[in-house]
C-alpha cells in the first residue's frame, strides 16, 4: 500500500519519545498503574506516533485525591495572584505555539494552519480571558425583610472542588482550555481525561501549565480509554462536577451515571445544524461561509452546518459554488504546506461517514462531488473526499443523523417560516447560521430558531467571551464567557444580625 510520507519535526520527537508517563499526577508523570499502553498514531499515514499511558481506575483515585490535597491552597489564593498565573499560562501557550499546533496536527490530521491560528490561539486566548476574570467574580448584598430584627445579608460565589474535563478529539487542546481555564479561575482544581485519539496536545499543555508555575495538583491528567479512566472519574464521589464534550449517546449514560452522586454537569453534545441562505443573500459570501462551515477540520465539528437550506431562486447557483470549490480541495498531510483538508481521525470513522454517503445514496439523494476515498499516496490514511448531496429530503439519515465528517446536505425551501419550522425540526439545536441582508429578517429568524448559537452572515466564529453550547439534545450548560465561569461555582448566602 502507497502511503503518504512524513518526517517528524525535531521539536517534537524528544515529547513523542517520553509520552507514555502520559499520566500527570501533581507534578509527576508517570505510567499507568496497571503497565498498558494505548497506540495514538497520525491519521494521514497510519504510522505510530507514540504510546501513552492507559489510565484506570486507580490512576483516577491518585490523581483526584492530589486535586483536593491542591484545592485549599488553590482557592485561597488571592484572585489576582490566581489571575496571574492563568496569563503566564497563557503567555507559555504562545511560546510553544509552534510545538503544540505540530502535535495538534499529528495526532488530529487537522491542516497546520487550522491548529496554529485557530486551536493554539484561541487557547491562549482563552486563558489569558479567564486569567481577568479572577478579580471580577464577586457577589451581592441583599435587600432583604427579616420578620424580626435586621440583618446584613451578602451572596459570596464559591469554587465547587475537583471538576473532571473529558474532552473530544476534534479540538482536544481547545476544548480542553474552555474547560479547565475557566475551572481554576473560579479556584476548582482539575482532573483532564483527553480522548484516547488524541492525548498528546493535552499532555504537552499540562506540562506547559506546570512550568509556567501552574501549582502541582492543580491541573492533573489521566489518560486512557473512556469506559475505564473516563468511567472511573464519572463515578468517584470525590469530583463535584464533570464537563463534558462529545456524543449525546454518551451524555444520557454520563446523567444517569453521576445521579447517585448529584455531580453537577456541563454536557455539550451533539448536533445537526441548520445554515440557512435567503434569497436576498450575498450568494458568494453565503457559499464560501457553507463551505467553510462544514468542512472546517474534516467536517468533524459538532456545531457544523451540515444541513445547507437554500432558497429554491439561488439553489443552483450556490451548489455549483460549493461544488467548484469541493472538487479543488487539496487533500494530504497536515503539516503539508499546500493541504487544505486532512484525514478522519480513524479507519472506523472513515467507515461510518463512508456508510452514511452510501446510505444518502440509496436514499435517492444525488451526490453531486466527493464521497470516495483517494488513491495514490493518501490510500494509507483515513481520506475522504468532501462530500455534497442535493435532493436530499428531511427524513433521510444523511439530513437527521450527526455524520461528523465532510458530508453536506443541501436542501430547497421557499419561504422563511418554513426553513425555521425546518430547521428547527432536529432533535438537536446546538447551533445555527443565518444568511440575509434583510436585518429584520435576521433578527427575527435568529430569535425563532432554537439554538444555542445563532450566526448571522458568519460561520463557526469562537470567542472566549461568547457562552458556546446547545439546546435540547445538544446538551445543557455553557463552555466559554461569564456563563462557563459562574457554571463552576456555587452560591452562598450569609446573614448576620444586627441586632
Amino acid at each position: 500500500m502507497t502511503m503518504v510520507s512524513v518526517e517528524i519535526p525535531p521539536a517534537v520527537r524528544p515529547f513523542l519519545e517520553n509520552a507514555a508517563a502520559s499520566i500527570v499526577i501533581g507534578a509527576e508523570k508517570t505510567t499507568a498503574a496497571g503497565g498498558g499502553e494505548i497506540p495514538t498514531t497520525d491519521p494521514a499515514t497510519g504510522a505510530l506516533l507514540a504510546n501513552i499511558a492507559a489510565g484506570g481506575k486507580t490512576d483516577v483515585d491518585r490523581a483526584v485525591e492530589a486535586a483536593h490535597k491542591a484545592f485549599a491552597g488553590w482557592r485561597r489564593l488571592s484572585p489576582a495572584a490566581r489571575g496571574r498565573v492563568l496569563l503566564d499560562v497563557a503567555d507559555a501557550i504562545d511560546e510553544y505555539a509552534e510545538e503544540l499546533a505540530t502535535l495538534e496536527t499529528l495526532d488530529n490530521g487537522k491542516p497546520l494552519t487550522e491548529s496554529t491560528y485557530l486551536d493554539v490561539s484561541l487557547s491562549a486566548q482563552i486563558w489569558r480571558y479567564f486569567g481577568g476574570w479572577t478579580t471580577k467574580l464577586g457577589g451581592q448584598t441583599l435587600p432583604v425583610s427579616p420578620a424580626v430584627g435586621e440583618a446584613l445579608v451578602y451572596t459570596q460565589r464559591e469554587p465547587l472542588g475537583v471538576v473532571g474535563a473529558i474532552v473530544p478529539w476534534n479540538f482536544p487542546l481547545m476544548i480542553a482550555s474552555w474547560k479547565v481555564a475557566p475551572a481554576l479561575a473560579a479556584g476548582n482544581t482539575a482532573v483532564l481525561k483527553p480522548s484516547e485519539f488524541t492525548s498528546l496536545s493535552a499532555l504537552r499543555l499540562t506540562e506547559v501549565a506546570l512550568e509556567a508555575g501552574l501549582p502541582p495538583g492543580v491541573l492533573n491528567l489521566v489518560t486512557g480509554l473512556g469506559p475505564e479512566a473516563g468511567q472511573a472519574l464519572i463515578d468517584h464521589p470525590g469530583v463535584a462536577k464533570i464537563s463534558f464534550t462529545g456524543s449525546t449517546e454518551t451524555g444520557r449514560r454520563i446523567v444517569t451515571a453521576s445521579a447517585g452522586s448529584l455531580k453537577k454537569l456541563t454536557l455539550e453534545l451533539g448536533g445537526k445544524s441548520a445554515n440557512i441562505v435567503f434569497p436576498d443573500a450575498d450568494v458568494e459570501a453565503a457559499a464560501q461561509g457553507a463551505f467553510n462551515a462544514i468542512f472546517l477540520n474534516q467536517g468533524q465539528v459538532c456545531c457544523a452546518g451540515s444541513r445547507l437550506f437554500v432558497h429554491r431562486d439561488i439553489h443552483d447557483e450556490v451548489v455549483a459554488a460549493l461544488a467548484a470549490e469541493a472538487r479543488g480541495i487539496q487533500l494530504g498531510h497536515g503539516l503539508d504546506d499546500d493541504t487544505q483538508m486532512g484525514p478522519l481521525i480513524s479507519a472506523r470513522q472513515l467507515d461510518r461517514v463512508e456508510g452514511f454517503v452510501g446510505a444518502g445514496v440509496r436514499d435517492g439523494a444525488t451526490l453531486v462531488c466527493g464521497g470516495e476515498r483517494p488513491g495514490g499516496a493518501l490510500s494509507g490514511g483515513h481520506f475522504l473526499e468532501p462530500a455534497i448531496f442535493t435532493d436530499v429530503r428531511d427524513e433521510m439519515s444523511i439530513a437527521t443523523d450527526e455524520i461528523f465528517g465532510p458530508v453536506l446536505s443541501v436542501l430547497k425551501f421557499d419561504d422563511e417560516d418554513e426553513a425555521v419550522r425546518r430547521a428547527n425540526s432536529s432533535v438537536y439545536g446546538l447551533a445555527a447560521g443565518v444568511w440575509t441582508n434583510d436585518l429584520k429578517r435576521a433578527h427575527r429568524v435568529a430569535r425563532e430558531l432554537e439554538a444555542g448559537t445563532v450566526w448571522v452572515n458568519m460561520y463557526n466564529m469562537i470567542d472566549p467571551a461568547a457562552p458556546f453550547g446547545g439546546y435540547k439534545s445538544s446538551g445543557y450548560g455553557r463552555d466559554l464567557g461569564e456563563e462557563s465561569l459562574l457554571g463552576y461555582t456555587q452560591m452562598k448566602s450569609v446573614w448576620i444580625g444586627m441586632d
